[in-house]
């Protein structure tokens, strides 16, 4: 487990993200898979976020990203998908007018956190943190 350094923390936040397009229709292929790739890598970079995995499907997307903690998760979303959206929606209008007409992505996103400590590893600290015999908290 490899730690990530802030000006002023220490963090290990990895997420598991998916959301998929409206209606669930198989429009990510070819240059349009290419460029919602491009796009995302694009915001990441620009967040200082690390992307450890990245699979797109025909209608969805998963990414496995190492998150800095100035950023909320549903910001970084929104940036991916209101970014990719227009401009796939502009370089590619057929798109548009074939299976919608404003919204790209589907409403929401799911997302889930990993770490090396567990619930029973954070539970069992606190119990003995409680349990501390000089009464003083750290």
């Amino acid at each position: 487990m490899q730690y990530n350094t802030g000006s002023h923390c220490v963090f290990y936040h990895r997420y598991h993200l998916v959301w998929s397009n409206k209606d669930r229709f198989k429009v990510l292929k070819d240059q349009v898979l290419l460029r919602v790739r491009d796009i995302c890598r694009q915001v990441c970079h620009e967040n200082e976020i690390d992307i450890l995995r990245g699979v797109l499907s025909s209608d969805h997307v998963h990414m496995f990203v190492s998150v800095p903690p100035k950023l909320a998760i549903s910001d970084l979303v929104r940036k991916m998908k209101g970014r990719s959206s227009h401009k796939v929606q502009r370089e590619f209008p057929e798109l548009r007018r074939r299976y919608w007409s404003r919204r790209f992505w589907g409403r929401g996103h799911f997302s889930t956190t990993n770490g090396a400590i567990t619930e029973d590893i954070v539970l069992q600290y606190l119990e003995q943190h409680i349990a501390d015999p000089t009464g003083a908290s750290r």
